[in-house]
């Protein structure tokens, strides 16, 4: 029989707070970190997005602003648990979609360069800050990566190779990646709106967000990671499935893993993206399992698409809310623009929650999905 993986701490690190309670906190009183910016250095024009101000983040030298914010976010959550990072039963997991990519706008393109942007350069100091002994694993699959870093620390507990995983990630907005969205005509002039019929594109956030697990039966009372699976559509190297089969795919075997049935789902934390294909796609793979009338939320409104940080945030932030028995709203949305039924909260709720499934969608047809539980 598989060990159980339990939740033993957690942080979200955002422009709206520090800490996963900050956060949540923020949250259930209607503040969002997606407002106008106006920022040469990223655009020369105005742009909506979640971004930290100058002096949010104290970087230390020889580090830059997303090694800070990993280091920041892990310190966070180890202080609240009692997790030896130089245990060598303790892994590291990082997730990330762009990483120090933003360097190239800034430094003169040398060798020395190409190893300073290396996601393993990062890694090295980060684990090297806190005493890892063991390898750290990166995870960068676009924007599934946090879902991702989160199945992958969830696999390798129950190898029992390890027992306690301390995943985190974090991305930072550059102008390299603003204008890559811009590209694709994927950015909304304004708030993003998840599943609403008049819904534009996505704004993009910043952020960080550790989550630390543990097979030891010590937190045999905490939230458990049940199951997660990861699949891909080969459609496009942008453009998500048409049929939605492939993330349906990936529920149903997180929900088999997971020993439930679809009516064990009490909500749905979606990816939620506020793109006209994206939703679109989610709402299919969501009827294809059934699951068209089980609550659902996107919290891409308050934080903006943090990439490779989002699938950790928003499971946290899920996770939060199965403690307080909350179901926080989908920011903007007031009428369906879907082709398919899904049950977007459009309000703040009061619930009484057992488990909830995590879904992320990315670039390249990636897809995964994710269910916690009491």
């Amino acid at each position: 029989m598989e060990k159980d993986v339990f939740v033993v701490a957690d942080n979200v690190l955002s422009p709206i707070g520090k800490t996963t309670i900050e956060n949540f906190d923020q949250l259930k009183n209607n503040i969002s970190g997606v407002n106008e910016q106006h920022n040469p250095a990223i655009s020369s024009r105005p742009f909506f997005a979640s971004l930290f101000n100058e002096g949010d983040i104290n970087i230390e030298p020889g580090r830059t602003k997303f090694e800070q914010l990993l280091i920041d976010s892990i310190a966070d959550a180890l202080q609240n648990s009692s997790i030896d990072p130089t245990d060598k039963k303790t892994i590291l997991i990082i997730s990330s979609t762009k990483g120090n990519v933003s360097l190239l706008e800034t430094e003169e393109h040398t060798p020395e360069l190409e190893k300073r942007i290396a996601l393993s350069t990062s890694a090295k100091i980060i684990a090297e800050h806190f005493g890892f002994i063991n390898t750290p694993i990166i995870i960068s699959n676009a924007c599934i990566s946090g879902v991702m870093g989160i199945i992958t620390g969830m696999r390798l507990l129950r190898t029992e190779q390890y027992e306690n995983a301390v995943v985190t990630g974090a991305d930072v907005i550059s102008s390299f990646i603003l204008s890559g969205f811009e590209s694709f005509q994927a950015l909304s002039p304004q708030v993003c709106r998840p599943f609403d019929k008049s819904r534009d594109g996505l704004n993009l956030g910043e952020g960080a967000a550790t989550v630390i697990l543990s097979t030891n039966e010590r937190y045999a009372g905490n939230i458990k990671v049940l199951g997660g699976s990861v699949s891909n559509d080969a459609n496009h190297i942008s453009g998500p499935s048409r049929t939605g089969a492939e993330l349906s795919f990936a529920i149903d075997r997180s929900l088999k893993e997971a020993g439930l049935s679809v009516d064990d789902i009490d909500f749905i934390s979606a990816h939620g993206t506020a793109t006209s294909y994206n939703d679109e796609m989610e709402a299919k793979a969501i009827n294809l399992s059934t699951l068209q009338s089980v609550p659902l939320n996107s919290l891409k409104g308050y934080y903006g698409h943090t990439l490779g940080a989002a699938g950790l945030i928003e499971s946290i932030i899920s996770i939060q809310s199965l403690k307080e028995d909350l179901l926080l709203p989908t920011p903007g949305y007031k009428e369906s623009g879907v082709t398919q039924p899904v049950n977007v909260v459009a309000n703040i709720k009061t619930i009484k929650a057992r488990s909830f499934l995590k879904t992320a969608s990315g670039f390249g047809g990636c897809n995964a999905a994710v269910i916690f539980g009491k």
